[in-house]
């Protein structure tokens, strides 16, 4: 039997990353939701409390180890955690959630984690080092009862949708159905949230996707949560948190026409009546530009950036993606878009891996041009360009590993799987170091040091620009836009010195070569998981 306290602590943890990259920046302004909802829905539960300690979002007063990490051996001392969660939602931060299971498991800390790694052999290579459960899909119920088991002393068995070993062998439990009724759940409490400084709030309106991207982990038929909810969730983080900045995760904005356009009015009935402006980041489809009324809506309501998955240029790519589009019509759409005033972030993927029977023969070079045209042609404000990442489940990975391309992960491991490294054997005729060199190259031509001369410009000119117009308001409105698009790409230039300075200091190339080596000796013979005893890289 567990020894039950009056009120016990659960500590969800988001493993940190195991070096600096693109994301590490705006990680420290904001969190990963779905830990967050976690640990909200176990510190409503009567004999538990709940923290969160984000590893990328980590400010001043958290204890740290001699490496700068967060020290968890201290946060026991201070805040003793019954239970460990660990969230495993990028698999390149599995090596540090490996790290941190260990840790605890040794001081005798039940370890739980879950997220969107977590499926086939993954499962058994967790709790092969350091996990004692693990969460199979959506978590909030799932770990509730997981937790009543523990305490009680009673077998997991009777816990649906989680894995742990019997006698060394993965034991898993009948799956749980998907959430459909998310007004049963708290609204995510950022509270428990210890030792971050949140500026940009996520949200999340939809789970599940049903475009059905090769390369994508998000799957299943979209389950939306209501338009109340929705604004409860946006007015609640304002008054308790006077947040003013928030970020639609999910993919699917405008998808259901007549609910969005309601939950745009009401939003920005809600700032009028309370006077005061939002800024909202949703993520997108291009198609949604030719919606006149949606745009305005949007506008309406305080949406002023929209993420669009772009993904390629190529046309061949787009068709081996299930993207439905051809590049000429992605241009045009972006263009509305602009036209409607909001600011752009295209997310690009170079490098795609094409099926069997393309016949496709483009050069590093050439494919670079074709990206930088594109972009420059769409106008598009803000770029991420990553390359193919052969993520746990999708269909793209199983097609990669059926034809024997993916790189040996004892070469090549779970840390490097953040869309700034090559994983597998490209398409002829590049090889990995072009496909590596590649996406820095067309990110570096976009943001430049330059992009600090034109931020100078715009404030000499700001009087003549802002004041020129008619309605001054229009005026702020476009200077701001310009100044704005250049500070961030000045931004980026800063982060991409940082990332490729560290790239020339790192043992990556070294480690490429021996999986190269590797595959031409045993080209794609999958290895039984093993402990990974080694740390992070």
């Amino acid at each position: 039997m567990y020894h039950k306290k009056q009120r016990m602590r659960f500590r969800m943890i988001a493993p940190g990353y195991p070096a600096f990259n693109i994301y590490s920046r705006i990680a420290r302004r904001t969190t990963a939701l779905g830990p967050l909802s976690v640990a909200t829905a176990i510190d409503r539960m009567d004999s538990w409390n709940a923290e969160v300690i984000d590893e990328n979002n980590y400010r001043k007063f958290g204890p740290r180890n001699k490496k700068g990490r967060p020290d968890h051996a201290t946060l026991q001392t201070i805040r003793h955690a019954d239970v460990v969660g660990l969230y495993g939602g990028l698999s390149s931060t599995i090596p540090r959630l490996y790290e941190l299971a260990r840790f605890y498991k040794a001081q005798g800390i039940p370890t739980v984690a879950g997220g969107q790694h977590f499926v086939g052999e993954n499962v058994r290579e967790a709790l092969l080092n350091g996990v004692d459960y693990v969460v199979l899909g959506e978590g909030e119920n799932s770990i509730r009862e997981l937790l009543t088991a523990i305490v009680d002393g009673k077998s997991p068995e009777n816990v649906a949708g989680i894995a742990f070993l019997r006698d060394g062998q993965v034991v898993e439990t009948p799956p749980r159905a998907p959430i459909t009724d998310f007004d049963e759940l708290p609204l995510p409490d950022f509270s428990l949230i210890h030792y971050a400084k949140i500026k940009i709030y996520p949200i999340c309106w939809t789970r599940g996707c049903g475009m059905d991207c090769e390369f994508c982990t998000v799957k299943g038929k979209p389950r939306p949560a209501s338009v109340e909810r929705m604004i409860e969730q946006i007015a609640s983080l304002l008054e308790t948190h006077n947040a003013r900045s928030f970020f639609m995760v999910d993919d699917l904005f405008g998808q259901r026409r007549s609910d969005t356009l309601r939950f745009c009015r009401m939003l920005a009935d809600y700032q009028k009546a309370i006077s005061t402006k939002l800024n909202l980041t949703v993520q997108i489809r291009l198609d949604r530009a030719r919606d006149t009324e949606l745009l305005e809506a949007m506008r309406d309501a305080g949406v002023t950036t929209v993420c669009i998955g772009f993904e390629s240029p190529v046309a061949e790519e787009l068709e081996a993606m299930s993207k439905r589009i051809k590049p000429e019509e992605m241009i045009a759409l972006t263009h509305l878009y602009h036209k409607a005033g909001f600011f752009v972030h295209g997310m690009f993927i170079f490098g795609y891996p094409l099926p069997h029977g393309s016949d496709l023969q483009l050069s590093v070079k050439e494919r670079v041009k074709c990206f930088r045209t594109f972009i420059r042609k769409a106008r598009i404000d803000t770029i991420q360009v990553l390359l193919p990442v052969p993520l746990p489940g999708t269909e793209m990975t199983d097609r990669l590993d059926a034809d024997r391309r993916l790189f040996d992960r004892d070469c090549i491991g779970w840390e490097y799987y953040d869309g700034n490294f090559p994983l597998f054997l490209p398409d002829a005729p590049m090889s990995p170091e072009e496909l590596q060199k590649a996406s820095s190259k067309i990110m570096g031509r976009f943001y430049r040091f330059r992009n600090m001369f034109a931020v100078a410009r715009n404030i000499l000119i700001f009087p003549a620009m802002v004041f020129s117009l008619w309605n001054i308001k229009m005026g702020w409105r476009k200077w701001h836009r310009v100044w704005e698009t250049n500070l961030i790409r000045f931004g980026g230039w800063m982060i991409l010195r940082r990332w490729i300075s560290d790239f020339k200091k790192s043992t990556f190339l070294d480690k490429l070569g021996r999986a190269k080596d590797n595959h031409r000796s045993s080209p794609g013979l999958p290895k039984a998981p093993t402990p990974l005893n080694r740390p992070p890289q």
